[in-house]
């Protein structure tokens, strides 16, 4: 029987795995990527290239728990890489925090009482728009800012997703190393506008049909809806320049 090679020698493998609800969260770093090749398989959108010399392999999930846990799992089995980061949006829980700032999880919970600790040695600079903390994580999308502190009063977290928890659950079990890089896209400022909940799909799209719908119900959802995406796209751009460092020393730390 042939021993397979190892995952160095194997062309599908990956230094660096990356999972994201939404494609928009990782746009400007794959601008950053040369020889993206784009596929699909167990229902989601993978997308592997080159960072530099540093293989990386990305998969969309959608937002929520299960479809995450099932992505990193699929990204693993085919891609085998040495680490994998959670990278995405994140809502602020904290009113200190602002759009762009960098939140690193060193733990991850969710309002069911799941807890993992997450082993990160990275100093927080809060003047800097870096924190490093406790991420938690929901089943549904935290819109208001009313939500937003009582989640901060009853967890102690300083941001919130819908995803980190299912990816570093996977990643314990398969004995992956994982870090949580998210960026906050909505702080605490304002509540995120209702039509938010009906127009986000799955995947991360818009639904067409429910933005046309909301926009003609309440004419102001177009400014709002127009803001929230400015500040969505800022985001994600902040994330690719702070993923730009991190991927290069965790390519530097498997060796």
């Amino acid at each position: 029987m042939t021993t397979p090679p190892p995952p160095e020698n194997n062309a599908a493998h990956a230094d660096i795995g990356i999972v994201c609800a939404l494609p928009m969260e990782i746009a400007p770093f794959l601008e950053r990527c040369e020889k993206l090749r784009k596929y699909k398989s167990d229902h989601f959108v993978f997308r592997g290239g080159r960072y530099g010399e540093i293989k990386v392999a990305i998969v969309e999930t959608g937002t929520g728990f299960a479809p995450a846990r099932r992505a990193t799992q699929a990204l693993i089995d085919a891609h085998s890489p040495s680490w994998i980061l959670s990278a995405g949006f994140s809502g602020a829980l904290q009113p200190e925090m602002k759009i762009g700032h960098i939140v690193m999880a060193n733990d991850v919970c969710d309002v069911h009482g799941q807890e993992l600790r997450v082993d990160i040695n990275m100093p927080a600079n809060p003047e800097g728009g870096l924190y490093v903390g406790r991420i938690l994580n929901t089943d549904e999308i935290v819109r208001t800012v009313d939500e937003k502190r009582q989640l901060a009063e009853q967890h102690h977290a300083l941001a919130v997703d819908m995803e980190s928890l299912a990816v570093a659950q996977v990643c314990r079990d398969t004995q992956t190393r994982f870090l949580a890089v998210r960026v906050i896209s909505d702080d605490m400022s304002a509540d995120l506008p209702p039509e938010v909940l009906s127009i986000l799909g799955a995947t991360g799209t818009y639904r067409v049909g429910a933005a046309m719908g909301a926009m003609w119900k309440r004419p102001a959802a177009v400014k709002d809806l127009w803001k929230l995406r400015e500040s969505a796209n800022f985001a994600a751009e902040r994330l690719a320049i702070f993923l730009d460092g991190v991927v290069a020393q965790l390519y530097e730390s498997r060796h």
